[in-house]
């Protein structure tokens, strides 16, 4: 069994709970240890009983509360080398850290997790897939390129959490600098909608039984839209959820 719940989606940080039978993860804490612990506990779920901390890129919406939360409950946190020097460098000293390798697979409890090159404008950020068994589920956010790469670690999941992020004509229209809206649409930004639709029409099949849209931006991104344009190209057995950046988001169940 898995359970993934996003607590928190968005700009303004990410926090997505992982279980299995026998392993509780958190990936990335990127909102404060205060609503961090609220989150928590609208989910019913003790950081005493949290196993580790993997994280997928040193941008603070993705670390923000990693160190306080990290120290207070004695998790470690899994990173690679250049994440854990990025957040060395940051000033977060009191982290338990466990390092893994990029692209290559390693077994954790009762998963077999591997962490996968991803395109974004850090030092080595990486996505995730969990297998347990003959079941698969992956969380990919935070890219503006799919590679080929990419999506032959998405193909074969039951569940999977991807990044929606924005509308590109809605990032021309906004107010945001020149500077942003070169990242946001650049290769190392963040996936549109309609890149987001492209790699599920290649990774769908019949056993995908959820489909999560992540990362959504708040200004430049609709949540209906989003989800219509990928309900478009899903199985129609296929479920669709959007995480929420202000509220902890439907669950995700694989069995």
């Amino acid at each position: 069994m898995f359970k993934l719940t996003p607590l928190a989606s968005g700009s303004k940080g990410n926090i997505l709970l992982l279980e299995t039978d026998a392993t509780k993860l958190l990936i990335d804490v990127g909102v404060s240890a205060k609503n961090a612990e609220e989150r928590m506990k609208e989910v019913g779920v003790s950081f005493e009983d949290v196993s580790a901390i993997l994280v997928t890129h040193e941008h603070s919406d993705h670390i923000k509360g990693v160190e306080t939360i990290a120290s207070r409950y004695d998790i470690p946190v899994f990173a690679n080398v250049e994440t854990a020097k990025a957040l060395l460098e940051m000033g977060m000293k009191d982290i338990r850290f466990t390092i893994f390798t990029t692209d290559e697979p390693f077994i954790y409890q009762d998963l077999n997790i591997f962490p996968f090159s991803i395109q974004h404008d850090t030092m080595d950020p990486v996505a995730f897939t969990f297998k347990k068994n003959e079941v698969k589920v992956a969380v990919c956010t935070d890219l503006g390129y799919v590679t080929s790469l990419v999506k032959s670690h998405l193909e074969g999941c039951q569940a999977l959490v991807i990044e929606s992020n924005h509308e590109p004509n809605m990032v021309h229209a906004s107010a945001r600098p020149q500077v942003y809206k070169t990242r946001v649409l650049g290769r190392q930004g963040h996936l549109s909608n309609d890149m987001c639709c492209d790699l599920l029409t290649h990774i769908t099949h019949d056993e995908l039984t959820h489909v999560c849209l992540a990362h959504l931006s708040e200004e430049c991104n609709n949540p209906e839209l989003a989800h219509k344009k990928s309900r478009a190209v899903l199985e129609k057995n296929t479920k669709l959820t959007v995480a929420q950046q202000h509220s902890v988001s439907e669950c995700i169940l694989v069995n």
